[in-house]
């Protein structure tokens, strides 16, 4: 895989430039914001650009989970009152992933009939779209995946529109790919009428539609983005100063959902930064406190693993009593999917029969060799097969919602 190359130019005018090539080809742009660090930069880069060109108001989508900091609402609502932006807030049921909790591995932002347990009372911001009736694509407890692509083929609804995204590829690993992975599947990028070159910081949907999604401050650092917010003067989330009160680790400072598999080893961060929000947090889904206590140990899988317990002789053995002790719907899930692995390192030159109980560390952690110690640690770890390189899939999602249903 190629790696990363730099270049002498300033990643603002480098941005600056990105968001006036995609105003010039786009009739209709829309941020994704979510009140964090990264959409609020790209948002305030739009709003800047937006001005210079006179295509003021900008759109901008706000998926509201619930499950958010009230520093969060309160700079929605600074962002949401300006009038340079057509707000879209949006506060319907969304399914979303509980990864706390083997028996409620789903919950529900929003739930009809549970007012009561809400983490946040409905907003009654003006932007504010609660009825389930607003999007003629909008399903009851549809994912958060399907949502945002029906989002933005109903808002550009036959207008070439640009949603830019604040992914940058030095936060992680996987948003690195996220753009780099563009570049080698040339089909999925937007190309320049002008020069016809595929833009590598854009990804169009593979099944059409006038849709285009941008990054356009992908190659930005962290400090880059809090350079940008001081010499700019811009509003941003007053969270982060909780966070470095507070000692956290800028890898760290992220806002998102609390309860998904990444999400999950920050809710203790809700008790140390928003004291009055944690109990409903806590409250809200089913192993919320136990994951805050304990989510990032080794006995979860985390950081390697304390290593095979004694009651068992070999990994393959543990991760079938893990199995065995697992609800049915969400073994079938885990079962299947586990098949899926299996075979396809079959095809990939790793046959079952040939796999190490315990491969090479190394290894194991980059996804290049399979195993059964990987099998276990995922099972631990409870991430509906992520490590093992599983995503979101409709068909295990509908197994367990039949089931979630059926015990309601």
């Amino acid at each position: 895989m190629a790696g990363k190359s730099y270049h002498e130019a300033n990643v603002y005018e480098a941005a600056k430039a990105r968001m006036r090539l995609v105003f010039r080809h786009f009739e209709r742009v829309c941020v994704a914001f979510s009140g964090g660090k990264d959409s609020s930069v790209t948002l305030h880069l739009a709003l800047e650009v937006a001005h210079e060109l006179g295509r003021v108001p900008v759109d901008v989508l706000f998926v509201d989970l619930e499950g958010q900091y009230q520093f969060t609402i309160d700079h929605v609502i600074e962002m949401f009152d300006r009038d340079d932006v057509r707000p879209w807030w949006i506060c319907l049921p969304i399914n979303l992933r509980n990864a706390s909790s083997l028996e409620e591995p789903y919950w529900c932002s929003w739930e009809p009939e549970r007012e009561a347990d809400w983490i946040r009372p409905m907003p009654e911001h003006r932007s504010v779209i609660r009825d389930q009736g607003y999007f003629p694509f909008y399903e009851y407890r549809m994912e958060f995946e399907e949502f945002i692509p029906a989002f933005n083929e109903w808002l550009a609804d036959g207008t070439p529109t640009a949603f830019l995204v604040g992914i940058r590829s030095d936060e992680s690993l996987n948003r690195y790919l996220a753009v780099k992975r563009r570049a080698r599947v040339k089909k999925s990028a937007w190309r320049s009428p002008r020069t016809g070159v595929p833009v590598q910081w854009s990804a169009r949907d593979l099944a059409g539609g006038d849709a285009v999604t941008f990054f356009p401050i992908y190659d930005w650092k962290f400090e880059d983005l809090w350079r940008y917010v001081a010499e700019h003067g811009c509003a941003y989330n007053r969270l982060y100063d909780q966070m470095y009160k507070a000692g956290l680790p800028f890898s760290q400072m992220r806002i998102c959902q609390p309860y998904g598999d990444d999400q999950r080893k920050g809710l203790d961060l809700f008790h140390r930064l928003e004291p009055e929000t944690w109990f409903r947090v806590v409250k809200r889904v089913a192993g919320a406190n136990y994951a805050a206590r304990y989510s990032r140990q080794r006995f979860l899988g985390y950081r390697g693993g304390l290593g095979l317990p004694p009651t068992f002789t070999t990994w393959q053995q543990y991760s079938e009593f893990l199995l065995k002790s697992m609800p049915g719907a969400l073994r079938t899930v885990y079962e299947r999917r586990i098949q899926r692995f299996i075979d396809w390192w079959a095809v990939h030159g790793y046959p079952l029969s040939s796999w190490p109980d315990a491969g090479d560390p190394k290894l194991e952690n980059r996804k290049q060799q399979p195993s059964w110690r990987r099998v276990a640690l995922s099972l631990l770890k409870q991430d509906m097969a992520r490590s093992l390189s599983f995503g979101f899939a409709r068909r295990d999602i509908d197994t367990l919602a039949l089931t979630h249903r059926g015990n309601g």
